[in-house]
Parts: structure tokens; C-alpha cells; sequence
């Protein structure tokens, strides 16, 4: 497997991945690196990516003729629901295959790939299969999406434990503050934590914030 495809994955549904993966494209492309965005598995939808859709919107281009061939969402489901359910509620199973070899391609004509998950790292794929599964079995480094909400520092340490168990490596960890919040005092030393947990433990892992911009 070529070592540019990156797992974008979070807290929890609401973590704000598919702003932050939109977001970290279009940064790697401003610095010179072609990305493409794909999207796992979509549920909640038919026909298209309501994720990839913001993707494009954030990284302010149209679709590709990648989305247009259906390699950066291979997967959809109609029931907004966890992958293992959508798909038992429409009858058929995950292609796995399906989805691996769209990644390869995307790998093999951008020079990185942001493939974000649903939801958080224990999300079940089916009955017996994780995404964290998934994410071991390719040797994808991760992105991990927190926020500034209260409850991140704990949901954070656990998915980072998680990743360190099985030996997943940890690319960089995304602070999301979209959308703002309130209490800053909440934010910021939620920020606080997490930056000197992972100097602690995970030194080698980079931090960015993603800023609280509009969508458009």
C-alpha cells in the first residue's frame, strides 16, 4: 500500500471530520500536494456523497472526474445510520473490495488521499469488523478530529489509546473549533490538555487547529 493515503477519524459523528478533512485538502493543495478526498462508507444518502459534497465546497473546486466515476465514494447507503446497520437495512453487504481498490486508485493519481471514516474508530463496519479493523489491516497513519466541546479530552484519550494498542500510527491530531464555542474557557484548556498529552505520549504526532470558518 503507497504511504500517502491518510484515515481521517474522530471523536464521535459530530467531531466536524468532514469540515476538517475539506479544510487540511485544501491546505495541502495550496502548499503544492494534490489531494483528493474519499469518503469510506456514506450513509444517509442516494447517489451521492453528502460529505464529498462539502469536501469540494471547503477545498472551492467542483467535482472531479474521480467523483464523477464514483471512486471517491464508493459505498452509499440511504438509512443515516452506522455502516453495519445501513447496510443490513438495504440488503446487501459492504464491498470492501470495491472500496479498497477505489482508494488505490485515487492514491495512484493524487499525491494524497484523505479518506475519511463514519464516525469514531470503534464504529462497527459489520457485526465482527471495526473501523478501527480496517485501519489496522491497511496500515493507514490516522488524522484524528477532536473538538473544543466538553467531553472531547475524554473521548480523545480513549480513541488515542485505542490507535497505541494497536499499533496505529498517529499522523496529527486536528482541533476543530467549528462551530464556536461559547465557553472559551472550556476551549482553550480543552486544547491545553490535549497539546501536552500528546507531547507526552505521542511526540512525533502533529497538531493543527481547524479554524471556525463558514462552509461557504
Amino acid at each position: 500500500m503507497k504511504e500517502n493515503i491518510y484515515f481521517v477519524t474522530g471523536i464521535d459523528t459530530d467531531a466536524g471530520k468532514s469540515y476538517a478533512t475539506g479544510l487540511i485538502a485544501r491546505r495541502w493543495n495550496e502548499e503544492g500536494y494534490r489531494t483528493i478526498t474519499q469518503k469510506l462508507i456514506q450513509t444517509g444518502n442516494t447517489g451521492y456523497s453528502e460529505d464529498i459534497d462539502l469536501h469540494r465546497k471547503l477545498m472551492g473546486m467542483d467535482y472531479t472526474e474521480e467523483d464523477r466515476l464514483g471512486y471517491t465514494m464508493p459505498e452509499i447507503f440511504t438509512y443515516p445510520a452506522s455502516p453495519h446497520l445501513a447496510a443490513r437495512l438495504d440488503n446487501r453487504p459492504i464491498d470492501f473490495h470495491k472500496i479498497a481498490e477505489a482508494t488505490r486508485i485515487l492514491s495512484n493519481r493524487y499525491d494524497r488521499v484523505l479518506l475519511e471514516g463514519a464516525g469514531g474508530i470503534m464504529v462497527p463496519l459489520t457485526e465482527d469488523y471495526l473501523t478501527i479493523d480496517y485501519i489496522q489491516e491497511r496500515n493507514y497513519p490516522v488524522i484524528f478530529v477532536t473538538s473544543a466541546k466538553l467531553g472531547s479530552i475524554n473521548h480523545t484519550l480513549l480513541s488515542l489509546e485505542a490507535l497505541r494498542n494497536r499499533n496505529i500510527r498517529l499522523e496529527m491530531v486536528a482541533y476543530n473549533l467549528y462551530p464556536e464555542q461559547e465557553d472559551q474557557t472550556i476551549s482553550q484548556d480543552t486544547q491545553r490538555f490535549i497539546r501536552k498529552y500528546l507531547e507526552r505520549h505521542f511526540p512525533g504526532a502533529g497538531f493543527i487547529e481547524v479554524p471556525a470558518i463558514k462552509k461557504n
